[in-house]
């Protein structure tokens, strides 16, 4: 697999000057029984990071506006991993170009993460749980981004051959080392969870958040579909959480009220595809919308209420391809509340 190098150290000085109230609005929630908080909504860069889509100077200059204005709505934290791009490490290279033009003055303002766990590179050793995969990709890591430390690094997937103890070793090695100041998990089932808190605790290095798929249209973590629940998981082990996809690649938000537009992520087929907008989806997804224009809502803001009314749901992790988006995000935070009469709608239009 091709990777990308470091970000360049040729760029110019930043005329960026980041927003004076941009913490009075922003609300953070603390993430488990730990003493760090997280923004309610924070930005994830995967594919609006990529060197293919943003290759060009304006692409670059539109992944700069989006981090300035989350910046400025008081989003702190932004999450990436080592194989986001494509190419692999082309997320991870891009924003540390930005940072080091940008946010370089502030960079104890933000909570940078980063993860490792699917295929990175070539050869028996580019993938998974093993010690020697989780430490030479934190490295290759944090030399793409310019930094010295993440302030987490998730294992990004449970690992079937590799015993936990090993990773969950790594993962206490990379905290000692310096190369992260907490560690995460995603991916991870209710019980492997359990095991892998208890594994960290005793060696002293306490798991601090745990990032798993989560919304309207996806509600394993609550255990409805089998596996236990990753909430009583998380609260039993005193863990917060990051969920990511809650707007469920856009089908939560009015993109896909009447069709496929031709420019939409379904009509690539990459991720989202056709065959996932059903008459039945689209049926919720129309209903659901109906309910929060008379909450005052979008659609997506109310998607992101409903999943942030979990008080083990630290963060909603969403991305974005252009700073509007950003906006709309953080304008959920307006309307948090449900009446019991609109949760109970809510689980009726799920269930039908």
């Amino acid at each position: 697999m091709t990777q990308t190098d470091a970000p360049s150290t040729d760029v110019s000085p930043s005329a960026y000057q980041p927003a004076s109230a941009r913490y009075d609005t922003m609300l953070y929630r603390r993430s488990g029984h730990s003493g760090l908080r997280l923004p309610a909504i924070s930005l994830g860069l995967w594919h609006n990071f990529a060197s293919q889509e943003f290759g060009g100077k304006d692409s670059l200059e539109n992944c700069r506006a989006m981090l300035r204005r989350a910046f400025d709505l008081g989003v702190t934290h932004f999450d990436l991993a080592n194989n986001y791009g494509p190419p692999p490490g082309s997320a991870e290279s891009t924003f540390g170009r930005l940072l080091q033009q940008d946010f370089r003055p502030y960079r104890d303002e933000l909570i940078i993460s980063s993860k490792a766990g699917y295929d990175m590179w070539e050869g028996p050793y580019g993938n998974f749980g093993s010690r020697k995969y989780l430490v030479s990709s934190l490295d290759q890591s944090l030399k793409r981004m310019g930094l010295e430390y993440v302030d987490i690094f998730y294992h990004h997937r449970p690992d079937p051959e590799t015993p936990l103890e090993e990773t969950m070793s790594a993962l206490d090695y990379i905290v000692r080392s310096g190369r992260a100041l907490y560690v995460g998990l995603s991916n991870y089932t209710p019980e492997q969870t359990r095991q892998a808190a208890a594994l960290l605790r005793e060696l002293g290095t306490s798991a601090l958040i745990h990032q798993p798929s989560y919304s309207m249209l996806n509600r394993r973590v609550e255990g409805l579909l089998g596996g236990g629940s990753l909430i009583e998981a998380l609260r039993e082990t005193g863990l917060g959480s990051i969920v990511f996809s809650p707007l469920q690649q856009g089908l939560l938000t009015d993109r896909y009220l009447q069709g496929i537009p031709e420019d939409s992520r379904a009509s690539g087929g990459r991720f989202l595809r056709p065959e996932h907008l059903t008459d039945e989806v689209l049926g919720k997804t129309r209903r659901l919308n109906d309910l929060a224009l008379g909450r005052g809502q979008t659609l997506a803001q109310m998607a992101l209420a409903w999943v942030l009314r979990w008080p083990e749901v630290t963060s909603a992790l969403i991305g974005a391809s252009r700073p509007a988006q950003i906006d709309d995000a953080v304008g959920a935070l307006s309307k948090l509340d449900f009446s019991s009469t609109e949760l109970e709608e809510i689980e009726k239009i799920l269930a039908g």
